[in-house]
């Protein structure tokens, strides 16, 4: 039977105020769409940093002048290092050829460049690609090298900026996230005040201030929950008209958002946006309401 109540209650309560109610569904969709978004973006960059940095190589360029006894040098030194997992040797050919594929939407680039302007050099794969300072100092002084090219401080620079766009994400969510507490917390003041007399009558009669809080809390909740749903069909819409639309050419560049971490993001979004509204309609009506 006080169950039957409490709910009867939040529903009242939600049509009472369904002006408010809804800006407070509108605002929770638009917070939790960041935040999810943004979360969204931490694991792609982690999963991005995974499967590149397994790929990047260490290019060892060589003098034009090199001679074929430096060279075989540096290959046998490559193959003995237990830091190479495999090197690959590319002659000036083969640099040119894929110079040309890497750039062949830039026909008068590749006009302008010669097969013997670019250097030869050996690709090699590490067991660790961390250990990128140990590679340098061990072949960069060598007869017969150029340069030596760490992939990965490439990539460091990309991830740089993505990690960027992410703290600058999580900061409007952060924002928009207060602005949706702060909207919580007025709806239930104002939800209160408008059940006043009701109120007074209930604590008179000995109601315990768990059953008077419960419709209040409740109602947020509810707004929370309904606001994280419609923010978790917002992700999914973006993923299939975005990512896999509009972002699909550049699948060799940027992974797919998988659907398992789309979604993950419901009920992370649903456990975040119903104990924080929850909490903030219980401290409102804890300190600011007086029942």
């Amino acid at each position: 039977m006080r169950a039957k109540y409490v709910l009867a209650e939040m529903l009242v309560g939600l049509w009472r105020n369904v002006t408010m109610t809804i800006a407070m569904i509108i605002t929770m969709i638009v917070s939790l769409s960041m935040l999810g978004a943004s979360l969204l973006m931490y694991m792609q960059v982690d999963e991005m940093k995974g499967h590149y940095y397994e790929q990047v190589e260490v290019s060892i360029y060589l003098e034009k002048s090199i001679g074929d006894a430096e060279r075989s040098a540096i290959k046998s030194q490559l193959d003995a290092d237990p830091l190479v997992k495999n090197v690959i040797w590319e002659t000036k050919e083969m640099a040119y050829e894929n110079f040309k594929e890497q750039f062949r939407d830039a026909p008068d680039l590749v006009n302008a460049i010669g097969a013997d302007e670019l250097p030869e050099s050996f690709r090699v794969a590490l067991e660790n690609p961390q250990e990128f300072d140990k590679i340098n100092a061990a072949y960069a002084g060598l007869p017969g090298v150029d340069t030596v090219v760490d992939q990965q401080k490439l990539l460091q620079k990309i991830f740089d900026i993505l990690g960027s766009i992410q703290n600058l994400s999580l900061v409007v969510a952060g924002a928009m996230g207060i602005a949706a507490l702060l909207l919580v917390a007025n709806t239930i003041q104002v939800a209160a005040y408008s059940k006043r007399r009701e109120v007074a009558v209930m604590k008179l009669v000995g109601a315990s201030n768990w059953f008077i809080q419960a419709p209040f809390v409740l109602e947020a909740v509810f707004a929370a929950v309904l606001g994280s749903i419609l923010a978790w069909v917002m992700l999914v819409v973006g993923k299939i008209v975005l990512i896999d639309g509009k972002l699909a050419a550049l699948t060799d560049l940027l992974l797919p958002v998988s659907w398992g971490n789309i979604n993950l993001m419901l009920p992370i979004l649903a456990g975040i946006g119903a104990v924080v509204s929850a909490v903030t309609a219980w401290v409102t009506l804890r300190f600011y309401i007086r029942v």
